[in-house]
């Protein structure tokens, strides 16, 4: 018989779940040895029950990492069924077809056991320094250039290492020691969640999550049918132009059908470009991920995010499309595509929610990662660092400046950047007059400038976009200011790594958001 549940016990119930998959969180960020996930949060943890389904999600991470782990879940328990695991085991895959859509993001599963039978699962994905290849970058052919690739598979077998598994993996890096070290945070912070959970269902004498999970993903989905039911039903297109670092241009095309009968939201990607020969395709997954988030921001974004407030959302996208990605397409900057889908979806619904969608922003994140040699011959190569361009303008607000959206990823503080690498920045300030003009100004982009001090050359793994295009205005606003990308002033226009010399310095000026509404006349820009 199932268990019911008052209001005042449902919700200390589901506050203890958020505190739990919080403090999971917590645990992975202080115990991870990647700037980016330690200082930029770029990760992903949530509380999954026996059947796979997300029930809690840790207010800490990316959309494209949560929702895709969502659905990575599944993939992973379809590989080795629940009542195949054992105490100990932990699993383990960064197929980026079937979790986060990139090599460098991993994604461990770890069980939850009690009286002998698994009751849930804590999983984490987060962006490792290196997986070997190519490295951050657009510029591998196919994914298998891109890095190593860890099919679903035991990372744990009974408490013990599977470690034919750690020598293959190891084996493939450049940095072996801060790769391990991150699979033992994603480890350790799944054996916090547990320990939590069991204090949990202990203090409320419950043997496992099921009934809880019903009503939390039950009443989760029936708000968010409630939501869509609201909304003026039909179909709603809206088709965008992005630029990219070579001077190349993809096309996302939109169709919003709302049906409200059922409740129901279909996004139809269908009339998109291609894959590209360049690492920014996007696999369905982390296409589904930015799609809810854009949706459920603009819906009920104070009902939590899980399997049911997912649910009466769809997304159809062509196979082989740059945003449904199929193997070997390459696809390791896939955010430059992939956090775009935004600005196409929100124009779509500024037909429907005027009032609650924003002018187009900088979208993808800027991201560099630099290698080289030391002056004493020793090689270094850094994480991932990213930086981010203006947001766009609102109905009732300016757009934020230098603000990660959609992904929320902060930036690595410079410090932390200049402690891992010879790296030395000049300059990091916000873009004077790069917001577009409107009723409300478009939020500003920011100018980083930086060597590095060697006196060997120098790799640099730049990941830009927006460089012919700024991000449109809404209602009459007018653009953000295109994005640069500089070396010794000369700009550059490249999807591939490039080789620089000592004494060399980049400079990156990232777009503006664009403006909301008409401009009143005099109005300062």
């Amino acid at each position: 018989m199932a268990r019911t549940f008052d209001a005042i016990e449902l919700e200390v119930l589901w506050g203890s779940l958020i505190s739990t998959v919080n403090e999971q969180a917590r645990a992975l960020q202080r115990a991870a040895f990647s700037p980016i996930v330690r200082e930029a949060g770029d990760l992903a943890n949530a509380l999954f029950d026996r059947r796979g389904r997300m029930v809690a999600q840790a207010v800490t991470g990316t959309p494209g990492h949560i929702n895709s782990l969502a659905i990575a879940t599944r993939n992973i328990l379809d590989r080795h069924p629940v009542d195949s695991l054992e105490p100990g085991d932990v699993l383990i895959t960064n197929d980026p077809y079937k979790t986060a859509g990139q090599l460098l993001d991993v994604t461990v599963l770890v069980p939850v056991f009690r009286h002998g039978r698994v009751i849930a699962f804590f999983g984490s994905t987060i962006h490792h320094t290196d997986v070997g290849g190519y490295g951050i970058g657009a510029g591998a052919r196919d994914v298998f250039e891109e890095g190593l690739w860890i099919p679903i598979t035991k990372l744990m077998a009974k408490g013990e290492r599977n470690t034919p598994v750690w020598d293959f993996i190891l084996a493939n890096v450049r940095q072996p020691t801060h790769m391990a070290g991150d699979l033992h945070a994603q480890m350790a912070s799944g054996e916090v969640g547990a320990q939590r959970l069991h204090a949990l269902l202990d203090g409320y004498d419950l043997d496992d999550i099921e009934d809880l999970a019903d009503v939390v993903i039950e009443r989760s989905e029936d708000a968010t049918r409630r939501a869509i039911r609201a909304l003026p039903g039909g179909r709603y297109e809206a088709t965008s132009v992005l630029d990219l670092a070579d001077g190349s241009e993809i096309t996302i095309q939109v169709a919003v059908t709302i049906d409200t009968d059922l409740g129901e939201i279909l996004v139809d990607y269908a009339g998109s470009s291609g894959a590209s020969p360049y690492g920014i395709n996007v696999v369905k997954n982390y296409t589904h991920a930015y799609t809810t988030f854009t949706l459920r921001s603009l819906l009920n974004p104070e009902i939590p995010n899980n399997a049911g407030s997912l649910a009466p959302i769809r997304v159809e996208a062509p196979e082989g499309s740059i945003v449904n990605a199929v193997p070997p397409s390459p696809c390791t900057a896939r955010h430059v595509v992939g956090m775009f889908l935004p600005m196409p979806l929100l124009q779509a619904m500024s037909k429907v929610l005027p009032d609650a969608v924003m002018a187009e922003g900088s979208a993808a994140v800027w991201t560099m990662q630099v290698s080289g040699q030391h002056d004493d011959g020793r090689p270094f190569i850094t994480a991932m660092f990213t930086y981010a361009g203006g947001v766009g303008a609102r109905a009732a607000k300016p757009g934020l400046s230098a603000t990660s959206y959609p992904t929320g990823v902060a930036a690595v503080p410079i410090e932390v950047v200049e402690g891992s690498a010879p790296i030395r920045f000049l300059r990091k300030e916000l873009r004077r007059d790069s917001g577009g003009r409107g009723r409300h100004s478009g939020g500003l982009g920011q100018t980083i400038e930086f060597t590095v001090d060697t006196k060997a050359p120098w790799t640099l793994n730049a990941v830009t976009s927006r460089l012919a295009r700024g991000p449109l205005g809404v209602f009459g606003g007018g653009p953000g200011a295109t994005g640069r990308f500089l070396v010794n002033g000369e700009p550059i226009r490249t999807q591939a790594r490039i080789t620089l010399q000592p004494g060399d310095v980049v400079r990156l000026e990232l777009p503006g958001g664009g403006g909301y509404g008409v401009a009143e006349e005099g109005a300062a820009v």
